[in-house]
């Protein structure tokens, strides 16, 4: 069985049973859990085992508590217990065994790739580039009090044809929002959880702020003006589309976590992450053995 807890978060009860033994009487049951380091997992209320905070009940469920990545791994049960027979009362002790693979994991960091488009009298306009930076400069105030900001705003000028109309000039502007603008660490360090969820938050409250001012554009140019500005917004023009990245260590891989192929899942041991690509890399000069390294 595969489990993704995520980061900082308890992991659900892990039984040491399956569905059949459930539904029937089990006599002198004693529950041995292995660790991912291959101990054994004492049982006791609430413990510390080699940093590992876990909750093992009486009747041999586990739950992991604040997981983080060097948690990930095998945790393995054997359940042994008595068979009698009634009528002779002899003891027979079997024993079953389950495996659980855990996986920490984390959302994605989110960044929103934008798309936009202005009629323009010509493409040889001077305007056309004070138009962009004026549009960047507005964009990024908008955003100032989120600490997420524009990065690797674009654009260009293009003819085109539309049916029935003639020739329209038109300044295809592209930028991304992203949520690491300077001062958002000292905001992730106020927070008394992992930031990635306040992160996310932000950016995506960023985004719907900027679609927001687009949708306004058409509302000021059917309302407030009797002449079309030389420079106007092209309606419905508005795209959007989110690139994920992982934070190092993490990664994506719908094949071999299709259970959680939208998630960051910590690199398993072999592999490793040292940035915020979505993909772990296969290590080939070094035997990792720990999950979720950062370095080959």
């Amino acid at each position: 069985v595969s489990l993704y807890v995520k980061v900082f978060t308890n992991s659900p009860f892990l039984v040491c049973m399956d569905l059949g033994l459930s539904q029937e009487e089990i006599i002198d049951p004693n529950y041995l859990w292995i660790g991912p380091d291959g101990k054994k997992i004492e049982v006791f209320p609430i413990s510390v085992l080699r940093q590992i905070y876990v909750n093992l009940t009486e009747t041999g469920k586990l739950m992991v508590m604040g997981f983080k990545e060097s948690m990930s791994g095998a945790y393995t049960c054997t359940l042994s217990h008595k068979i009698i027979e009634t009528d002779t009362q002899d003891e027979t002790e079997v024993s079953e065994a389950y495996k659980f693979m855990v996986y920490a994991y984390r959302e994605p960091d989110y960044t929103y790739k934008i798309s936009v488009r202005f009629t323009t009298k010509e493409c040889k306009l001077v305007a056309n580039k004070q138009f962009f930076e004026e549009l960047k400069r507005i964009l990024d105030n908008i955003l100032s009090d989120l600490a997420c900001h524009v990065i690797e705003p674009s654009y260009k000028c293009h003819s085109v044809k539309i049916p029935k109309q003639n020739l329209l000039h038109e300044l295809f502007i592209t930028f991304q929002v992203n949520p690491f603008a300077p001062g958002w660490d000292e905001v992730c360090n106020h927070l008394p959880y992992d930031c990635e969820d306040e992160t996310n938050k932000r950016v995506q409250e960023a985004r719907d702020r900027i679609e927001e001012f687009f949708n306004k554009q058409i509302y000021a140019l059917k309302h407030d003006f009797q002449t079309l500005p030389t420079i106007h917004y092209v309606d419905h023009s508005f795209e959007v589309t989110r690139i994920d990245s992982c934070r190092p260590g993490f990664g994506k891989n719908d094949i071999t976590h299709n259970d959680c192929a939208s998630c960051c899942v910590v690199c398993d041991p072999g592999t490793y992450s040292p940035n915020n690509e979505v993909t772990c890399r296969t290590c080939v000069r070094t035997q990792i053995k720990q999950y979720g390294a950062k370095s080959c």
